[in-house]
Parts: C-alpha cells; sequence; structure tokens
C-alpha cells in the first residue's frame, strides 16, 4: 500500500471550493490490519453519522487514515438536497477511479442521502461503487464490506422507523477537543414538496434522553466545552416511554444543567414547531448560546403553501418577534431561503425580500430552486421559472444578506463578549477564531491565551461577516 502513491493532489484531495461542506477522515493508528477513509459532505448530521460509522468499524479491526491511497475501504458520505451535491460525488468518484485502477482491491461506497436516493441504480451508474449504504444501514456495514471482499457488489437501504444509534458512543473526527455534535434524533415528518430528506432519512424518530445526557457528560468529562444538538427539527423532538417523557425544551434544559461551563447550541429550528417554552429555556441558561436557525424558504404565503411548510409568512415573523421579546434582541437568527420556485412570480419574490429587511439575518443559506426526483413538487409542479431569473433573484438576496450581515456585525462594535476559543483563525496563526453566543466570527490575537479557554474579547471593528477585537481582562 504504502509504495502505490497517486501524484496528482486532485485525487488525494476533493475539491477545495467544497471545503466548507466536506469533512475529511483522520489518522488513528492502533494497530488494527485495515485502514478507512471517510469525506463527509453536506450537512452536520452526515458529519454525525461518519463518526457513528468509524465506531461501528473500530470494532472490525479497521482504523483510520487521512491518506486516500493508505487506505483499504474508502467511503463517501453523501448529500442529495440539491442536484449540484451529488454532481460533486460524481466528479469526486471519476477521481478516486483513478486511484482504484492502481489498487484493484480497494473498496468504494457511497454512504448517505444520495446512496438512500438511488440504491442499485447508484451501483449501476457508477461501475466504481462497490458499496452502497442509506443512513439507517451503518450497522450492517462489517458484512457489507465482507461481501464486497467475496467479490460481490453489496447494498442495504432499508430505512427503520426505531433506528437512532443511541447505544453508540462516536469517534470524533477532526475534532479539536473542544466542540462536539450531538444527534438528538433522525428522519422527518415534514413533506415540505421541496425537500428529498423524508425520502432518504425516513420517518422522524427521537433519541432517548438518557443516552444523549450520557453522550454529553462523557464529552464534558474529557474536557469538551461545546456541543451542537442535532435534528432535522429539533423542536419536534418527543420521546416517551412508560411514565417517562421529554419534550425538546425539557432535554435543553437537562444538557444545560450538566455544567456551567458547557455551552449548548442546536440546529435546526422549524418555524411551525418552535415554543415560547423552548425560549424561555434558551433564556434561563447562560449556556444556551442565544442563537436560532429559523429557515423561512420563502416570504410569500402562496408559495409557503405550495412548498407545504404549514405556516404564514405572519406566522413567522410572530416567532421572531417572539424570539427577540422572550431571548433578547441580539440573539442572532439565520435563515434557508430558496428563490424561483414553481411559478413564483417577481411579485412574491419582492415579499421575500420584504420579509428580509424587516428580520435582518445574520446570515443565510440562499439558493435557486433544483428540482430533485421523486419530491412532491417534482409530481405536482412544473419548474417553470426561467434559469436566468433564478439566478438573479439569487443575486438579489445574496447582496442584501451581505447588506444584513454587517449591519448585524456593526451593531456589535464596541461591545465586549464572553466567547470560547474554538482554534486558530485560518487567515492568521497568530490569532484565534471563535464565535460570540448570537454565532458571529471574531477572531482575535492570542496574547497568552489557549483553545479551549473562555476568554471576554471586545470587538474594535468588523468586516461584513467577522468582528475583530482584543482579549480584555
Amino acid at each position: 500500500m504504502g509504495n502505490q502513491v497517486i501524484t496528482d493532489i486532485d485525487i488525494i484531495k476533493p475539491d477545495s471550493a467544497k471545503a466548507c461542506e466536506t469533512q475529511l477522515t483522520v489518522d488513528q493508528n492502533t494497530g488494527k490490519s485495515k485502514k478507512l477513509y471517510i469525506e463527509s459532505y453536506g450537512c452536520q448530521m452526515n458529519f454525525s453519522d461518519s463518526e457513528i460509522v468509524v465506531s461501528i468499524l473500530k470494532y472490525h479491526d479497521f482504523d483510520t487514515t487521512s491518506v486516500i491511497e493508505e487506505a483499504d475501504v474508502v467511503f463517501l458520505n453523501t448529500c442529495s438536497i440539491r442536484d449540484n451535491a451529488e454532481q460533486t460525488i460524481r466528479k469526486r468518484l471519476k477521481k478516486i477511479d483513478l486511484l482504484k485502477n492502481k489498487k484493484p482491491e480497494l473498496t468504494v461506497g457511497v454512504l448517505g442521502c444520495m446512496a438512500e436516493r438511488l440504491k442499485t441504480q447508484l451501483l449501476e451508474e457508477e461501475k466504481i461503487v462497490d458499496l452502497v449504504a442509506g443512513p439507517d444501514a451503518y450497522r450492517d456495514l462489517p458484512k457489507l464490506i465482507s461481501k464486497v471482499d467475496s467479490g460481490q457488489k453489496a447494498i442495504n437501504t432499508f430505512l427503520s422507523r426505531e433506528e437512532t444509534y443511541a447505544d453508540i458512543s462516536p469517534v470524533r473526527l477532526n475534532s479539536n477537543g473542544i466542540s462536539a455534535f450531538i444527534s438528538i434524533m433522525r428522519g422527518c415528518d415534514n413533506m415540505c414538496t421541496f425537500c428529498v430528506v423524508p425520502f432518504t432519512r425516513g420517518r422522524e424518530r427521537s433519541r432517548d434522553p438518557h443516552s444523549i445526557i450520557k453522550e454529553a457528560q462523557e464529552l464534558v468529562d474529557k474536557g469538551y466545552k461545546e456541543v451542537t444538538l442535532l435534528g432535522q427539527n429539533v423542536d419536534s423532538y418527543k420521546w416517551n416511554k412508560k411514565d417517562e417523557s421529554a419534550n425538546f425544551a425539557q432535554l435543553l434544559e437537562m444538557v444545560a444543567e450538566i455544567s456551567p461551563e458547557l455551552r449548548v447550541r442546536f440546529s435546526t429550528s422549524h418555524p411551525k414547531d418552535i415554543t415560547d417554552e423552548v425560549l424561555h429555556t434558551i433564556a434561563k441558561y447562560e449556556n444556551i448560546c442565544n442563537y436560532i436557525h429559523l429557515p423561512v424558504q420563502s416570504g410569500n404565503n402562496r408559495i409557503l403553501d405550495r412548498m407545504n411548510r404549514t405556516y404564514t409568512r405572519e406566522w413567522y415573523l410572530n416567532r421572531v418577534e417572539a424570539i427577540r421579546r422572550i431571548v433578547g434582541k441580539d440573539c442572532g437568527i439565520s435563515s434557508d431561503m430558496i428563490v424561483g420556485f414553481c411559478s413564483e412570480t417577481e411579485e412574491e419574490h419582492q415579499e421575500t425580500i420584504s420579509l428580509m429587511r424587516e428580520v435582518k439575518y445574520i446570515y443565510s443559506y440562499m439558493f435557486f430552486y433544483s428540482e430533485r426526483p421523486g419530491t412532491l413538487a417534482e409530481k405536482k409542479f412544473e419548474d417553470d421559472v426561467p434559469l436566468e431569473v433564478k439566478k438573479r433573484r439569487l443575486q438579489e438576496i445574496m447582496a442584501l444578506q451581505k447588506e444584513h450581515s454587517h449591519y448585524n456585525t456593526r451593531k456589535d462594535v464596541g461591545k465586549t463578549f464572553r466567547v470560547l476559543i474554538e482554534g486558530v483563525s485560518k487567515k492568521n496563526n497568530n490569532q484565534w477564531k471563535a464565535r460570540t453566543s448570537h454565532s458571529t466570527i471574531v477572531v482575535f490575537d492570542k496574547e497568552d491565551s489557549k483553545a479551549g479557554e473562555y476568554v471576554n474579547v471586545k470587538v474594535n471593528s468588523c468586516t461584513d461577516s467577522t468582528l475583530l477585537g482584543q482579549i480584555v481582562k
């Protein structure tokens, strides 16, 4: 293995343009006989799932490697939310094929949402792929790998109504030893017409809160200072067993009470489900960050109805008002937005812009509509907004969001924040990077501080999206 080095760096590493949504394996050398390499694409749930995969396979004689040519097994944990995400994976497989030509015994597997959506079709279209496993099939990976070793293709895309991997302690990949994700639920019951997630991740089911608290406590015991609770819709978290029950507000409180030094974040909230009880819980605990990702998707009621978002513009703005009244005016709110959805008119697009002006998000994830096969929108509606119109509308909301991001950072100049040092700034090795409670990035000179410490930072200036400050005693 060590002699089969490929010199083309584009084969070794994924497209650098995708670095913001790509997570790579780290090296773990405990003397096991086989090496696993994983690239994770898309959402934080995929990154969390890859940590579960590594945990499962470490008990089947696998260490991990960050060098793809050293691997015996290569997995791509994939996203299917947009066509561009799937095309990224197909391009990556073509590069990995160059490696497999030199190393025919290499096992190549596709995991996650793209695997679940395409199933056997993926094996037929991408000859390099030996193994396909959906998000609920990771316990079966050792058997699937053995099947490939015997010369067969292997697939399991069974979606479970019960699997939560609650008993598996994830192996933290690329961990800074400070922040970690904890998956609290899986799947989604919201049938948004544009979305593939209910079809690729299955029905919604919540994880036992005792296992969540146990995982969080173990992280604290290991020195972690921040956890992010993950779910497609955390506000619909609901667990019942005999005489016990818990909703999301109660779970959030249980995690916050583990330690006042443990920062708690969560993602993602749904506007139809976020309750005043959750907001009061955030306000009650200083260690629950004052930040909520609350995707609106559109500011127009007809489009929201077509998207099956099950709330109105008025309801959404009511929730924003409640956040600022209960949690505080400085609570950070971010969003997702889709322009150019089926039959969206110019006037309806302007309603999204007017809602943005009213809320002034700290940042947003913004896209033009990309029809996904198998979704309700693909079956029911015509994708009739011209591409050039979609692109123009996207540029308009991106420009407006840039204004609002700068508006929010300017408000913080002169303020002092208690922040958790997460690591080294990407642009300057002599500076630290941290986030405020409302999730704005702040960078500052290291001085005598260390990663993982809480420090007070006074903001002296800002860019469009970043605060620039200095440590104060």
